[in-house]
Formats: structure tokens, C-alpha cells, sequence
């Protein structure tokens, strides 16, 4: 009786199909991250690019690759895990930071075309 118990909640305690991950897939997702974080890096100090909406592209792509890889290296998820659920949170996730990053795109840009132009003379005078 305790057997069939102790089955049962071992069961429970691992019913989910969300897989931990092992040492080789952590390493994967720490290079990939590092080469990720360090490209956009490289591209803005190096000034590789004259045109800085090109450079400010590609870090945002970039950026937004890096979550994707978090997610699937550090959160683990896949189509598989939780019925499906972690899918959408993933959707859902990739939904919000293609609002933040248009958004926050949309905001500087208008900002930037906005703003009165200031002469150097005009900037030594403002309190």
C-alpha cells in the first residue's frame, strides 16, 4: 500500500513535463548570451556602421534574440512543457517587447525630431 503511495506522489511531485536542464545546455545559452551581449557591444564602441539607425537595428534585433535564448536555455521553454502554456507565454512575451522596443523607438525618434535645435551659445546661458 505505501508503495503505490509513494508512486503516486512521486508522480505528482514530477508530472510536469518541463525538462531541467543540463550542464551542456546551460553553457550553450551563457556563450550565446555573451556573444549576443558582446556583438552590439563591438558594433557601438567600435562605430562600425556610419548610420546609427542601422547600428541601433541591430542591437534591437540582437536584444530581442537574446530574450528568445534566455527563454528557452534559462526558462526551458518549449511547445512541450505545461500543455502548452509556456508557448504562450512565450508569444505573449515576444508580443510585449515588440511593443516596449517599437515603442520606445516611436518616443526617441519624435523626441529627437521635436526638440528645438540649440546652438552652443544659447546651451551656455539656460540655468
Amino acid at each position: 500500500m505505501s508503495s503505490g503511495t509513494h508512486s503516486h506522489n512521486h508522480d505528482a511531485a514530477h508530472g510536469h513535463e518541463a525538462s531541467h536542464g543540463t550542464m551542456k545546455s546551460y553553457m550553450t545559452g551563457f556563450v550565446l548570451s555573451v556573444i549576443l551581449t558582446a556583438i552590439p557591444f563591438w558594433l557601438v564602441m567600435g562605430n562600425v556602421f556610419s548610420d546609427a539607425s542601422v547600428t541601433a537595428a541591430l542591437v534591437m534585433a540582437l536584444g530581442a534574440i537574446q530574450i528568445v535564448v534566455h527563454m528557452i536555455y534559462f526558462l526551458h521553454m518549449n511547445t512541450r512543457s505545461e500543455g502548452g502554456w509556456t508557448m504562450m507565454a512565450l508569444i505573449f512575451t515576444i508580443v510585449i517587447v515588440v511593443i516596449a522596443l517599437a515603442g520606445s523607438l516611436w518616443v526617441m525618434h519624435h523626441l529627437n525630431t521635436n526638440m528645438m535645435p540649440m546652438s552652443p551659445e544659447m546651451m551656455k546661458n539656460m540655468p
